[in-house]
């Protein structure tokens, strides 16, 4: 065998040296104590799939000792691209109930968790060059996608409300006189958007909705933190689109249940033709024997214990809170009334990159940048001047979960940030 000196350099595709590797996936490799980077659930229902995990097993034994070896082997193969019948049948119930959305199983797309359907969407819709419009700051896993397809990205401004809806007219015609192309869609999270933890009021959701109908775009409403809201639940987008033509209403299990890396999603037919084409290139179809363990938990036991997960992250929620306002240096930080996360700005100008792996991590403590959460290569509306200009990046700003950590865990590593940042912001004044 002939060893090399040197390691082997492969012709890369474009998009590697376009793209930076995600800041939450680059965070993932580290061990700390206090983790509050990537929205990692911290309350799940352990006992309710232990029990189901007994319920699947015994109902398998019993199907093969009744001779039904077949129907047991059709639940560890291959399934339809679209998910398991009987799977979405439970979540065309599941959504009635919860947000009275009356779809039938037709409409519900199961795939290998959101952010394969949210690819699938853009994959399907996206061009080079294609003008794609959301929030500033937006979600990363939504901004990388679009810009590894060659999307131009173009941000509107946020506020504690989340989408400045007001400036949507101007944003889509200055896109197109500037950029050469009218946006082809709205990527919006409405409840406890990741990263600000905003939540759009109902007025600026019909806003959104009947912006995108008279100019035949479509909304891709994210509704991954739907379940976890603290407050009632303004009806989604979705409620409003009841011919099933302009909006693809993305929820995922991983919030409400546990990450098991499911999604489902409600979107227009013909749309979800071609998306369910383009899925069968990544991974053919989701894990039949996943959706049976979940068609097990959505039809007997979600609405039993979700309210008590719910409980236990508003009061996580609730510390983080408290000891932001105790701890941290003077800035400001966002109210969520659901989700996961914090997002806090600080009045003094510093590196919260640098800042996390110099500073941070070395004290057991670990968040995300802000700046990962703007586009590299996109666009911002500015309301002051009423003209896209290039995306500046806010470096003194930080996304903190409180999802993951107990509640006396979350305020002993919020002090310990605080103290840190108080100590040490000055060294990375920019």
């Amino acid at each position: 065998m002939v060893k090399s000196s040197a390691p082997l350099v492969f012709d890369l595709a474009s998009w590697t040296k376009r793209i930076p590797e995600s800041a939450i996936r680059k965070l993932l490799r580290f061990k700390v104590k206090y983790y509050f980077a990537g929205g990692k659930p911290g309350v799940l229902p352990l006992d309710v799939f232990s029990k189901i995990l007994v319920e699947k097993g015994l109902d398998d034994l019993m199907n093969l000792i009744d001779g039904e070896e077949r129907k047991v082997i059709d639940e560890f193969n291959y399934g339809p691209s679209s998910g398991v019948d009987s799977f979405r049948e439970t979540l065309s119930g599941f959504l009635r109930r919860s947000d009275n959305l009356k779809f039938t199983k037709e409409n519900i797309l199961v795939t290998t968790g959101s952010q394969q359907v949210i690819y699938g969407l853009l994959d399907t819709m996206i061009d080079p060059g294609d003008v794609v419009l959301s929030s500033n700051p937006t979600y990363l896993g939504f901004m990388n996608v679009a810009e590894k397809l060659g999307a131009k990205v173009v941000t509107l401004p946020t506020d504690e409300n989340g989408m400045v809806t007001d400036y949507l007219d101007e944003c889509y015609r200055k896109s197109e006189k500037k950029l050469g192309k009218k946006p082809e869609l709205i990527y919006v999270i409405p409840d406890s958007d990741n990263p600000t933890g905003t939540t759009l009021p109902w007025k600026r959701r019909k806003e959104i909705y009947d912006f995108a109908a008279e100019n035949k775009l479509l909304v891709i409403e994210d509704a991954a933190y739907r379940e976890i809201q603290f407050k009632e639940k303004i009806p989604p987008i979705k409620s409003l689109d009841e011919q099933n033509l302009f909006v693809a209403y993305i929820r995922t299990s991983s919030k409400e249940a546990a990450p098991l890396r499911v999604a489902y999603s409600v979107l227009p037919l013909n749309l979800m033709r071609e998306v369910v084409k383009a899925r069968g290139y990544y991974d053919l179809c989701t894990s039949t024997l996943t959706q049976k363990l979940l068609e097990i938990y959505y039809s007997k036991y979600i609405d039993k214990v979700l309210p008590g997960i719910v409980k236990k992250y508003e009061e996580r929620c609730r510390v983080m809170a408290k000891s932001i306002d105790e701890f941290f240096p003077n800035g400001e930080r966002s109210s969520p009334r659901g989700g996961f996360f914090f997002w806090w700005r600080s009045t003094r100008k510093f590196d919260a990159t640098l800042f996390v792996e110099k500073e941070a991590i070395p004290s057991n403590v670990a968040y995300v940048p802000g700046e990962a959460f703007f586009t590299v290569y996109g666009h911002f509306f500015n309301p002051d001047t009423r003209e896209l200009e290039r995306t500046a990046p806010r470096k003194n700003t930080m996304r903190l979960s409180f999802s993951y950590l107990p509640p006396q865990d979350i305020e002993r590593g919020i002090e310990v940030l605080g103290k840190v940042l108080k100590e040490k912001m000055a060294e990375y004044h920019i």
